[in-house]
């Protein structure tokens, strides 16, 4: 990538230390903030939001209770890459990653906040959908079979 704003790949040591911070904070009370609709479902195909692929994946537990896991489960080889906020540009980077259940690709884009303005820790959710297009393997860095 050549612009900051179209994101970078971390070191593999960065994704893994941003990994535990965020395993840290689903084990130690973070708040876990889902963006349920966005803007940009109007013009999406539904079954690419993040309500349709949560009820989908998990339709007999709480959504929060699910991504909480899932998250919790995520590992290196499944880092795509890092962005900025571009809206919220004094805000954490984003972390991108991918993983598949059932076959299926979901695209899972993160923030994750150890300090907040209460003191607290945050996790934000901003994307936990099917993907719109097939992963290439090319875009998991860090995946151990690539």
């Amino acid at each position: 990538m050549n612009s900051k704003d179209e994101g970078y790949i971390e070191s593999k040591s960065a994704v893994e230390e941003y990994i535990a911070r965020l395993r840290y904070a689903l084990d130690n009370g973070a708040s876990l903030q889902l963006v349920r609709s966005r803007h940009s479902d109007e013009v999406k195909d539904y079954r690419h939001t993040n309500k349709f692929t949560l009820s989908d994946l998990f339709p007999n537990e709480d959504p929060a209770v699910a991504l909480r896991r899932e998250l919790g489960l995520l590992e290196v080889g499944n880092y795509i890459r890092t962005l900025p906020d571009t809206r919220y540009r004094h805000l954490p980077e984003l972390r991108e990653f991918g993983k598949a259940y059932n076959g299926k690709d979901v695209y899972i884009k993160i923030r994750v906040e150890l300090i907040s303005s209460g003191g607290g820790k945050s996790v934000m959710v901003l994307s936990f959908h099917y993907a719109e297009y097939k992963f290439d393997n090319d875009e998991f860095h860090y995946r151990e079979n690539n």
